[in-house]
């Protein structure tokens, strides 16, 4: 009997030290790794490479960091080998993962001069300059090589840019998380000596359907011959792929923090030295738009829209309810659910809000972002945001304290 009690002990104790591990080992977050082209379509053509070989390469070294790295990350590939996938598929591959985040991985190309160099990541919208249209057009233009592309695509002209309006209409609910990413991606190029070209939008088939944050990396310019040796260099495509995962990490680790949850378990990684004061100093001036450029007359125009659009806010029904309930939380930290964001004012009963009432909202940095619920308890906000995960799948919460909001 004393033989059994003891056994049954030393099980009990196995069970307790293994299971932290094995939970663990769960699979919470789905990224999707999309290497760009492949097969029958190979991209860009440099004088040595083809695009695909390059997206390839970097897509799988990007994945074995991701995964060695964060054991609670499932990555998925739209393609390991140089196969031909057709763009609806690559997004479809996503939608029936549930993927967390869509990366699409492209290299750039210009048919004049070689001198054009440096990386830029995309997001889903309007192109707002030639330069931007005629890289979705390139991109977009293999589904010239898929079957029934007119039927598949209804009628979508990669070549027209009349086709191209649609995306000035379409509502992006992840357009937030997709900047975040797009902007902690251009960081890491630039802290790893690549040439910024900054954040960008355009009207890219390939996220156009997918239905979580999502992004299109062009790593260089194959038709620069220094570039392309550079991207076709093991060493090249693994100081892209840590980069790149660099991102990814800082990305995910404040996913987890609007989830209102313990951050994924991640493996220790290697902390960059602190830079130093002229590499600050390079990187800040790094960051500002180079005038005329498209970011700064975005931040132009966004910057003499934003107080109008502020004091429209203010002087609706809907304003934030931090301000409406301003009496009851006075200098208390109030939490709310942020359920999406829009780039223009929603009406009250909009489908996108699924029947939720009472939805506020508030501006910034000229996005209308609408949040459901408020408290001034932590847990009652996590409590929330799971409430509304299932119709709103990244949905995180936001805090405001005195009508602004604040980090928490």
């Amino acid at each position: 009997m004393a033989r059994i009690t003891f056994l049954y002990i030393n099980l009990l104790m196995a069970l307790f030290l293994t299971l932290p591990a094995l939970q663990a080992r769960e699979k919470t977050f789905t990224v999707v790794i999309d290497a760009g082209h492949g097969g029958k379509d190979p991209g860009a053509r440099g004088t040595v490479i083809d695009e695909k070989a390059i997206n390839l390469a970097v897509a799988l070294k990007l994945g074995e960091k991701i995964s060695a790295n964060h054991e609670d990350v499932k990555v998925i590939y739209t393609r390991k080998t140089d196969r031909f996938i057709e763009l609806d598929e690559r997004a479809n591959i996503a939608n029936r993962n549930k993927a967390d985040l869509f990366i699409s991985i492209h290299t750039n190309s210009v048919k004049k001069g070689s001198t054009a160099r440096g990386t830029e990541t995309y997001t889903l919208g309007l192109a707002r300059t030639d330069e931007n249209l005629a890289v979705a057009m390139r991109e977009n233009s293999a589904i010239l090589l898929e079957d029934n592309y007119l039927q598949k695509y209804e009628g979508f002209d990669p070549n027209s840019s009349e086709s191209y309006i649609i995306f000035e209409f379409m509502q992006n609910k992840h357009m937030e998380q997709s900047i975040s990413l797009a902007s902690e991606i251009q960081k890491c190029f630039t802290s790893a000596n690549r040439g910024d070209r900054g954040v960008r939008q355009a009207g890219f088939l390939v996220l156009r359907k997918t239905s979580m944050p999502s992004v299109l990396v062009e790593l260089g310019y194959i038709s620069n011959r220094e570039e392309e040796r550079f991207m076709k260099s093991s060493d090249g495509q693994n100081k892209l792929a840590s980069a790149l995962s660099d991102a990814f990490t800082k990305y995910k680790k404040e996913y987890d923090r609007k989830q209102g949850g313990v951050a994924g378990v991640a493996k220790s990684v290697p902390v960059s030295p602190a830079p130093s004061y002229s590499e600050e100093k390079s990187s800040k001036k790094s960051s500002a738009p180079a005038p005329g450029s498209e970011q700064d007359i975005l931040n132009k125009k966004k910057s003499a829209s934003t107080s109008s659009q502020k004091r429209q806010a203010a002087a609706t029904t809907t304003t934030s309810s931090s301000t409406k309930s301003k009496s009851n939380t006075a200098g208390k930290v109030v939490y709310k659910v942020q359920i999406l964001t829009s780039d223009k004012k929603l009406s009250a009963g909009a489908k996108v809000f699924k029947g939720y009432k009472n939805v506020d909202f508030f501006v910034e940095k000229g996005i209308y972002k609408y949040t459901y619920g408020e408290t001034t308890d932590f847990e009652s906000a996590k409590r929330l945001r799971r409430q509304v995960a299932k119709d709103f799948k990244d949905a995180f919460i936001v805090a405001f304290k005195d009508g602004k909001k604040v980090k928490y």
